[in-house]
């Protein structure tokens, strides 16, 4: 294939799994090993925030990890007994700590493989409010709010006195805000931040961007940085009202064309995608996005062809069976319930 909807390894990813491998040197038989690593780890978290979390939720991880795995009230109080035996050394290994480095070298080696194809990542593992691939969660907040979260998303949560802040880190997230004049409310990426002037609004993460959709009142949009040649028709900032969307760069906010809130509503409430001529390439990676496994396409083959049609978004093998039944020139093929190929090898 020339192309496909594989998905990289984000920033994110990345430092948990460097926290996974903190965990493995922690968890070494030799006690002057254990020292040294310790010394290490302090130093890792030292260097970044984003480090400091991975680190403080690396034993929420393994927790979820092992409960997945044995799926008993028990396995929790295992799990924290092992990773307690990786950071204080003693002088003979035991149980707890060979359980606790079993854990990390199957999340450094060979665990990311397999929750991929079950509909995790590491990340969203160790956030504080996620939704795996292929379903939706919705929470509320100590304060009110209420978070619903699409299919593959997740969030972690920075409340304090003076301030509310969602961190987006995957995915999408609908949003209820709770009035709190003293406190203002915050959805923020590494693309910038969106300030809920409001009530009710989208925000979806991308790659390179995220765009932001106001479904009532209003809120304020906001780069990341502001370059020194920006150009008036590429604002750091702009407010969207209910009906308007955004979409946030690092150094712009642009406006993009409106949409009808009730619409979105509707399709969030019904897990649907509803494409208007919208590109086949697209609507793929929108079903791969919800489909534990992936969707391997020719991007370049698929160019041109363009999707009229509402499809279920908690049932991707419909979705799929609906393309071809409107594209008879579409070709589908399953090689296993993980890994599914989609050409147009038909029309030629």
């Amino acid at each position: 294939m020339g192309s496909s909807a594989a998905r990289p390894q984000s920033s994110e990813d990345q430092i948990s799994l460097q926290a996974a491998r903190w965990v493995v040197l922690l968890s070494a038989d030799s006690e002057e090993e254990r020292v040294a690593a310790r010394a290490g780890f302090e130093a890792w978290k030292r260097e970044s925030a984003n480090h400091a979390r991975a680190a403080q939720r690396i034993e929420g991880f393994m927790v979820r990890v092992q409960s997945l795995r044995d799926g008993e009230e028990g396995s929790a109080r295992a799990a924290r007994a092992a990773l307690n035996a990786t950071v204080r050394p003693r002088a003979k290994p035991d149980r707890a700590r060979a359980t606790a480095r079993a854990l990390a070298l199957a999340l450094v080696m060979g665990l990311p493989s397999w929750l991929a194809l079950q509909g995790h990542t590491p990340t969203r593992l160790m956030a504080d409010l996620s939704a795996p691939t292929g379903q939706w969660t919705s929470s509320t907040l100590q304060d009110g709010t209420r978070l619903t979260l699409n299919s593959a998303s997740a969030v972690n949560l920075e409340y304090s006195a003076s301030r509310r802040t969602i961190k987006l880190v995957e995915g999408e997230v609908l949003v209820d805000v709770a009035r709190d004049p003293g406190r203002p409310f915050w959805v923020e990426t590494a693309h910038g931040g969106v300030r809920a002037l409001g009530t009710r609004f989208v925000v979806r993460r991308e790659d390179g961007a995220t765009v932001v959709t106001m479904l009532e009142s209003r809120a304020l949009a906001q780069a990341a940085r502001v370059p020194a040649d920006a150009a008036p028709a590429d604002p750091p900032n702009a407010v969207i009202s209910a009906g308007q969307r955004a979409r946030i760069t690092a150094d712009s906010v642009e406006m993009l064309p409106g949409i009808d809130p009730i619409s979105v509503e509707d399709a969030w409430r019904r897990h649907q995608l509803v494409a208007l001529d919208r590109p086949l390439s697209e609507v793929l990676d929108e079903l791969n996005r919800h489909r534990p496994g992936t969707i391997r396409f020719d991007r370049q083959g698929l160019e041109g062809i363009k999707v009229s049609a509402v499809l279920p978004l908690d049932d991707t093998d419909r979705a799929l069976q609906l393309l071809v039944t409107s594209l008879p020139a579409l070709r589908v093929r399953t090689l296993t319930p993980y890994i599914v190929i989609v050409d147009a090898s038909a029309a030629r």
